[in-house]
């Protein structure tokens, strides 16, 4: 067996690693990155809260519905408007219930009006953002597993590809078009470094995501198997406080409670961002607590949590916090790399900054797909006929880099044809995404592979520049009425379906316009190079 040099070592793993995983890293990588807007998309897909403007008074609207709907209750929870939800969201738990995620009402209000707003059901921007890392339709544990070895062959693929190209730099600033292999791989290098710090880092972060899942032996055998032991102590999660349920015993004594506009006011102060959320204990009872929570934070170590402020609900009068440990310097590390994969501290520059990036690890990886196979070419034409694998790459290639955006596009669709009352509702809207992008893993074997990439690409196009013309008909949601009220939110959705659109017609044009090699018509060689010919055979 010949033997290999370690570069050429490196460009047989890069190959491979990068081919045997690249459609599951193509689809992690693509709903990864429009996961960076996942609450965007969410609003988007609910266009009953478009009409939702957030003003100064939008919290004391809050509090008068939750006065109207539950004076009684143990706890109020009110989420504020933000920049990329300007709806209000409350819920509240009834007196001896259990306060947490599970339990209590929830109502979405007009952050306007205060009047409450019959909100389609969707998952909306969160199956895209559960699907880049647990997938859909199996056990959640042995998904994330499938992920995290997915994201380690990412991390080989990275490094072997640096080692492989030694002039990796230099050939970033080299584009040959029309020249086939050359092009592919040209266009491979040039998103591979143009984004690479990005690449790396959000690749080693998101397996550091992973940590305590592929390596729990020694967390586990310190606190005997009690992982909550540990993040409790090492303060990676906070459990909340159940002060509706500490303070039942007895009979509460009523209570006028405080406005909450000073309150909010003392936050603005402190918090340039201002408060996120709301919570009310005992409301309405000399017990009343009232807790602001900072929108965000901008803290990578932190992991973008923001801090609190607590106050007596009857006087106003603030109330001491309870002391946060410091974070240990493992934790700080830890925080910095998963807060700069969530990025939820970020605003929309560096939100943007990162979705442009994604879309170019998308597009390395695509480009790679598409460069096994064309490189593969002359092979094929020497046997004169198409191997079984290659047949199944060109097939996988299809369903998947032109498929998946479609699936996407159907999933939007769903969203805005499918009745507001239809039962189970927001899985129908997944059936749709994944009854359609099996469709598209299926057309290629019916079709000849170029125009089976024509034919997704094309109808991907028509359903992404549909989208925007369908908001049209729905109040508040067509893009002039966004432009004219400068809501930027719904505007740069339906600027970016557009932008879609374009780019996969583009493609399909580009793709039309092709001709292979073995089909162009040969080219005239130059009058020098005939003279020279005739000068030989005389």
């Amino acid at each position: 067996m010949k033997q290999l040099g370690f570069r050429q070592t490196n460009a047989w793993l890069h190959t491979w690693t990068g081919l045997l995983l690249g459609w599951l890293l193509y689809a992690v990588f693509l709903t990864g990155t429009l996961s960076f807007f996942h609450q965007e998309i969410s609003f988007w897909m609910k266009p009953e809260l478009h009409g939702s403007v957030a003003d100064g008074s939008s919290a004391e609207r809050a509090i008068e519905r939750l006065q109207q709907l539950a004076p009684d209750a143990a706890q109020w929870s009110i989420s504020l408007p933000t920049e990329r939800n300007p709806a209000l969201d409350v819920q509240w738990f009834a007196q001896g219930e259990r306060v947490g995620r599970g339990g209590g009402q929830r109502l979405t209000l007009n952050a306007a009006t205060g009047e409450p707003l019959e909100v389609r059901e969707t998952r909306g921007g969160g199956f895209l953002y559960r699907f880049h890392f647990e997938l859909y339709g199996m056990p959640r544990v042995t998904a994330r597993w499938i992920v995290a070895i997915a994201t380690m062959v990412m991390l080989v693929a990275i490094v072997s590809g640096v080692v492989t190209h030694k002039k990796i730099f230099k050939d970033f600033f080299t584009f040959r078009p029309r020249k086939g292999q050359r092009s592919w791989l040209d266009a491979h290098n040039a998103t591979a470094v143009l984004a690479l710090p990005f690449h790396f880092m959000i690749t080693y972060s998101g397996l550091l995501l992973f940590m305590y899942m592929l390596m729990p032996w020694g967390v586990s055998s310190a606190y005997q198997g009690d992982m909550q032991a540990y993040f409790s102590e090492a303060g990676n999660r906070r459990g909340a406080p159940e002060r509706g349920a500490e303070r039942s015993a007895g009979v509460p004594v009523a209570a006028e409670l405080t406005a909450i506009a000073p309150l909010l006011a003392q936050a603005q102060q402190q918090w340039p961002r201002g408060a996120a959320s709301i919570q009310v204990s005992n409301p309405n009872t000399q017990r009343a607590q009232i807790e602001l929570r900072e929108h965000g934070g901008d803290s990578l170590i932190e992991r973008g949590r923001g801090q609190q402020m607590r106050f007596d609900g009857v006087t106003g009068a603030p109330l001491a916090m309870p002391a946060t440990p410091p974070t240990s310097v493992t934790n700080a590390v830890y925080n910095v790399f998963s807060s700069l994969h969530l990025i939820r501290f970020a605003g929309p520059p560096l939100r943007w900054l990162f979705f442009i990036s994604g879309l170019l690890g998308t597009a390395m990886i695509a480009t790679g797909l598409v460069l096994w196979v064309v490189k593969r070419l002359p092979e094929r034409r020497k046997l004169g006929r198409t191997p079984f694998g290659h047949r199944l790459v060109e097939v996988l290639n299809v369903g998947t880099v032109a498929g998946l955006p479609l699936a996407i596009a159907a999933y939007f669709w769903a969203n805005r044809l499918l009745p507001a009352g239809l039962a189970q509702r927001s899985d129908w809207e997944i059936r749709s995404f994944l009854i359609i992008w099996l469709l598209c893993l299926l057309h290629p074997l019916l079709r000849s592979h170029k125009r089976a990439w024509q034919e997704q690409l094309v109808a991907g196009a028509v359903l992404f520049a549909g989208l925007p013309l369908f908001s049209l008909a729905l109040p508040h949601s067509g893009l002039p009425a966004s432009l004219a009220s400068g809501n930027w939110l719904l505007a740069s959705m339906d600027l970016t379906l557009l932008a879609s659109a374009a780019l996969l017609a583009w493609a399909a044009y580009k793709l039309g316009c092709h001709q292979p090699a073995a089909t162009r018509s040969p080219q005239r060689p130059p009058r020098k190079a005939l003279a020279s010919a005739e000068e030989v055979s005389a």
